[in-house]
């Protein structure tokens, strides 16, 4: 995990990857707590960073990548840009906002994502199967059954 700690006036503090782990993150941002935001890009592991805020008292700000990619759009991208970018749209106030899942609800949230995809991904083979049938003249099945009607 790739930390950057920046002041009002805008100086570099903090600058480095660390574990991503509880413990190394609250013991790196230790000295600077009392005036902090935590802001990381919207992606598959903030839950427990988010979590993890939450139970300390610290601001925790989502950003949302793809509305992050077209403010920055840098042709180079790493974890070190990244932070630097995530840092500097919080600060200046341009970082786009994603929601916050509360921690009670980031399952379901996860869930019904992943039903949607298998539901697409359904209809996407459904599709397959009918234009394949189409294309031999062929009845299509029935989709629960499986028949030809």
């Amino acid at each position: 995990m790739y930390v950057c700690i920046v002041n009002h006036e805008g100086e570099t503090l903090v600058h480095r990857t660390i574990p991503a782990k509880a413990n190394d993150f609250l013991k790196i941002i230790e000295p600077y707590r009392e005036d902090l935001a935590v802001a990381a890009a919207c992606m598959f592991t903030w839950y427990w960073l988010a979590d993890l805020c939450l139970e300390a008292g610290i601001e925790f700000v989502l950003g949302h990548a793809l509305n992050m990619k077209t403010i920055h759009g840098t042709k180079t991208k790493n974890e070190r840009i990244d932070s630097e970018k995530i840092a500097a749209l919080l600060r200046g106030g341009y970082l786009p906002i994603a929601y916050v899942y509360p921690a009670r609800m980031q399952s379901t949230r996860n869930r019904l994502r992943r039903r949607t995809f298998l539901v697409r991904k359904r209809a996407e083979i459904l599709g397959h199967i009918q234009n394949t049938n189409s294309q031999c003249n062929l009845r299509a099945p029935d989709p629960v059954t499986g028949s030809r009607l």
